[in-house]
């Protein structure tokens, strides 16, 4: 179609296809059922890591399918606390992706360890044949992150992992509710890692959980996140080189009120990417983040979009300043590749670090919508699309001007 068919694009001084008065969907949210949980915790005057703790802590590792869970009070600090607990520190190495949030490798930093970066495949995650690349016999994990809730292939993952004798940690924290061949995010591998930031598809502004299915492991998490205590030993008793990263009765009570709620709204976001991913796909030089039928349930923490330059017809800065106006949030994604973040620059050794992969997706092609946008009705996936469609038709005329 051609772009009269379309109308004049918006930022070029057109209408837009979604006006003001369409509004997405907002996030977070939260309904009587949070202001009930949360005045309930305040008027029992026991606020402090008790029953709603444990009570959430039970709902999750059911809702995952893992034997163990344990909160903590971030994403970042249950990714510390998950290495700090497997024995890892000086001397060892961590493989990690760089096109991730800076906690996955920053916490390989905090334990006295070294991030060593693999670069993505196609998917946006993690490489197999990159990973195999970069084993060392002073590897002591592989910690892919099933970004936007796209799992990593999980099954060469664990077969590299097992070769080497090594644990595979699941950053999971954008993956909340998802499934490979049926089993949850975090259960995969050894363990798996959530964030509940505000953010996230699940929230009480901040908090964390760990998975797995390991007695020991689990029981030494335990330990560490609450000051090295013992279970069944005295409030005094310390046994391990732990901290306080406790979760509150306050953040049990939301999440618990949260997760009432996820599982009808990841079935409704997958939904809406199937939308997305059938009507952008078709758009010449948009392409989705890809699917597998190995993910039997596929949670979306964003929708990811690669812009071709080449066969779209303009540029990713051009297409994202005219799916704005047209009244689609869209932004590209992470500037920078983390080994270019100023941290590994000050910290030396990351000079000649190359992943063509992640620094094409930083700098000329990655874009990303947030989840609660797929929260939204057909018809606003429909506008989406529309605007895909508006856009590409005057993808000439966008290349030609100032934008």
């Amino acid at each position: 179609m051609g772009s009269s068919e379309h109308g004049t694009l918006a930022v070029l001084g057109g209408a837009p296809v979604r006006g003001p008065e369409k509004a997405w969907p907002s996030w977070p949210q939260f309904d009587d059922a949070e202001r009930a949980a949360l005045l309930g915790v305040l008027e029992s005057g026991k606020w402090f890591y008790g029953d709603r703790v444990a009570a959430f802590e039970g709902e999750w590792a059911a809702f995952q399918g893992a034997r163990h869970c344990v909160t903590a009070n971030s994403g970042t600090t249950a990714l510390e606390i998950v290495l700090q607990a497997l024995g890892i520190g000086p001397g060892d190495e961590v493989i990690v992706p760089p096109f991730t949030f800076v906690a996955t490798a920053s916490a390989v930093l905090r334990v006295g360890a070294r991030p060593v970066f693999a670069d993505l495949d196609h998917t946006w995650c993690l490489d197999p044949d990159r990973v195999a690349e970069a084993l060392t016999p002073r590897t002591k994990a592989i910690m892919p992150v099933h970004f936007g809730g796209r799992f990593c292939d999980m099954d060469r993952l664990c077969d590299l992992a097992a070769d080497a004798g090594i644990p595979i940690i699941e950053d999971a924290c954008h993956a909340w509710g998802g499934h490979w061949k049926g089993k949850g995010a975090g259960t995969v591998g050894k363990c798996g890692v959530f964030s509940f930031q505000q953010s996230k598809n699940i929230t009480a502004g901040e908090g964390g959980a760990i998975v797995t299915d390991d007695d020991a492991l689990a029981a030494m998490c335990r330990s560490l996140t609450n000051c090295g205590r013992a279970a069944g030993m005295p409030w005094y008793h310390h046994e391990n080189p732990g901290t306080n990263v406790r979760l509150t009765e306050f953040q049990a009570a939301l999440l618990s009120c949260q997760l009432a709620r996820l599982e009808e709204q990841t079935l409704r976001r997958e939904r809406n990417a199937m939308i997305l991913n059938n009507g952008l796909g078709a758009v010449e030089g948009l392409i989705p983040q890809p699917k597998s039928n190995r993910i039997t349930r596929r949670a979306y923490h964003l929708f990811c979009l690669r812009v071709d330059e080449e066969a779209f017809g303009c540029t990713r800065a051009q297409f994202l300043a005219a799916a704005n106006a047209e009244g689609w949030p869209v932004a590209a994604v992470y500037p920078l590749p983390l080994y270019e973040q100023p941290l590994f620059r000050k910290l030396g050794g990351y000079e000649g670090v190359r992943c063509p992969v992640a620094e094409d997706l930083c700098r000329r092609s990655g874009t990303w919508t947030t989840h609660e946008k797929l929260l939204g009705t057909e018809e606003d996936m429909g506008d989406i699309v529309r605007i895909a469609e508006k856009i590409k038709a005057s993808a000439a005329a966008l290349r030609a001007s100032d934008l």
